[in-house]
């Protein structure tokens, strides 16, 4: 698909390497870029680790040691840099919690543009102003929102009643994650995976330690991700005495590799918006086992075909699901069998459909 009129999109996010939604703002850049379209990515800082497409615009360089002078700067940057572009749409990915900054934002430097807001989250405060005077003054005028999961589009529909909130799923670019979980590895015995960052407790990586713990499974455990809570889930890992068990590999640049040689996944975290890692770990042919946590999980899994959902925060369950898919053969080769096939829906081209018609470019 390659679209006959030019169109020139701003996409708004913090940046371009680490969270969910810096990788689903870079892939969309990939998409739109292939389709024709002029893409500006505007970020906070200018960290890269995802592949996008598009021409960067980053404030970071507009900071000084004066906090107020380099928040003046950036504002002054971005004025300047929406007026010259004269963009026709703008995607904004980011968090929206400080109301009189995103005031600005939205009624003077995205003015022109049609403004599109994307909700990542079920913790939607961080979105969309507790006010309704904020509400009204900010998201008011928006174009479209955007929720990554049904449950957040329902809970954003019943709070606000907002007549143009849809959602648009995370996807998946099957070809290429294919090339990269074919890299080799250094284990050679199978293992269990988690996935996610340590910088706050979301991930609960400590529900983790204690069912693997519980759990008895002698199939060793791999934890990937770097973050300051790091000491404290080592720790765990030692009160238990597990240190010949479990293994900290850290930041890794291309996790797929792990995913496709891993024998499932586990995913214990408190909250989610729409988990990327399940569906990756999918497309990678293996396994899930996660929490049935607010939004994400139980829009991917489907329960003993593709993997297992487990009552939500339930340590001795998580333990039994853990379990459960080492010792139970028939079911695990089923699961194992249906991860791929799930997830036809998730191809990034039926994602990149949907933000071609919601932005009506066709």
């Amino acid at each position: 698909m390659i679209l006959q009129n030019k169109y020139k999109i701003a996409l708004v996010g913090y940046r371009l390497s680490g969270g969910g939604s810096d990788r689903a703002m870079a892939s969309l850049s990939v998409f739109l870029s292939e389709i024709g379209v002029d893409v500006h990515i505007i970020t906070v800082l200018d960290e890269y680790g995802y592949e996008y497409k598009g021409k960067v615009f980053s404030t970071r360089q507009f900071d000084s040691k004066n906090k107020f002078i380099s928040r003046f700067n950036r504002f002054k940057a971005l004025n300047r840099y929406f007026k010259q572009e004269k963009f026709d749409y703008v995607i904004d990915f980011r968090f929206r919690d400080k109301n009189i900054q995103e005031y600005i934002i939205s009624k003077y430097i995205y003015k022109g543009s049609k403004v599109v807001f994307r909700i990542a989250s079920s913790e939607i405060q961080h979105y969309i102003p507790t006010q309704n005077f904020w509400v009204k003054a900010i998201i008011g005028n928006s174009f479209k929102i955007v929720c990554v999961s049904e449950y957040i589009t329902n809970l954003v529909h019943e709070k606000y009643n907002f007549k143009n909130v849809q959602t648009i799923y995370n996807g998946v670019h099957f070809e290429k994650l294919e090339k990269l979980s074919n890299e080799p590895i250094d284990f050679k015995n199978e293992f269990i995976l988690a996935v996610g960052g340590m910088e706050n407790n979301y991930k609960q990586f400590d529900h983790l330690i204690e069912a693997y713990s519980k759990s008895k499974i002698e199939l060793p455990l791999v934890i990937i991700g770097k973050g300051i809570l790091q000491p404290k889930f080592e720790a765990l890992v030692k009160e238990k005495g597990l240190n010949d068990k479990i293994q900290f590999l850290g930041y890794q640049h291309n996790p797929y590799a792990y995913m496709s040689k891993a024998k499932f996944l586990v995913l214990s975290s408190e909250i989610e918006g729409f988990p990327n890692v399940i569906l990756e770990s999918l497309a990678c042919k293996t396994p899930v086992v996660s929490y049935d946590c607010v939004s994400g999980p139980s829009e991917i899994i489907q329960h003993e075909q593709n993997g297992l959902l487990i009552e939500n925060q339930n340590i001795e369950e998580l333990a039994n699901g853990i379990q459960k898919m080492v010792l139970e053969k028939e079911l695990y080769e089923k699961c194992k069998a249906n991860a791929f096939t799930s997830l036809e829906k998730f191809n990034y081209q039926n994602i990149g459909k949907q933000w071609v018609e919601l932005l009506e470019l066709v």
